[in-house]
């Protein structure tokens, strides 16, 4: 149907006479009367696109909430427990090596490392401890330590670097996030570092 208006000619899209009490927009297109008696306006178009824009968010909201497991809980795990082949390329690992759980110096290491918790697990790290000699780990027997030792790997477990004493939080830190596989990542997740 064609009708002329203050805007011109138009061609309505339907086919229908449009209700008594519609209006009509300059598009052609008619707008529908409010459904519940008492309603004095329609729905805009950003009011609709506010209300879809909203409704699309929470739904993903909700949804992301429910698919999310809950962390693990991050600590020190027994060398005898982990593998390389589980672990390569996955998570990077710090070890600490003593030959007794009461060596002063894995003692000392092991009250600074809880307070790198949430920071380790943010770089995907792993912290392994063996204070067994008498029956020697397989990550003991490839990395043969004397006495007490900090070893900080990649997510390649290639090229160790070696420390023979506790280590400050920052240090610890630095040296993780100076590993290539590290740096390489650092840069895929902020590319405006290059």
């Amino acid at each position: 149907m064609v009708r002329s208006g203050a805007f011109g000619s138009f061609i309505s899209l339907s086919t229908r006479e449009p209700h008594r009490g519609a209006r009509i927009s300059p598009l052609g297109v008619s707008r529908a009367l409010p459904y519940i008696r008492g309603m004095d306006h329609t729905l805009d178009r950003r009011s609709f696109v506010c209300l879809t824009a909203c409704a699309v968010l929470f739904s993903s909201l909700s949804r992301a909430g429910e698919a999310e497991e809950p962390p693990a809980a991050f600590g020190p795990v027994p060398a005898s427990e982990i593998t390389e082949a589980d672990e390569l390329f996955l998570r990077r690992p710090v070890i600490v090596f003593a030959d007794s759980p009461n060596d002063p110096n894995f003692i000392r290491q092991m009250e600074i490392l809880p307070t790198l918790y949430a920071q380790l697990a943010l770089r995907d790290v792993v912290l392994i401890t063996d204070t067994d000699p008498a029956n020697p780990s397989e990550i003991r027997k490839k990395l043969r330590p004397r006495g007490f030792s900090l070893v900080m790997m990649d997510k390649d477990w290639r090229s160790p670097i070696r420390r023979p004493s506790p280590r400050a939080a920052r240090e610890i830190i630095n040296t993780i996030d100076k590993m290539p596989i590290a740096r390489t990542e650092a840069l895929e997740k902020n590319p405006a570092g290059r």
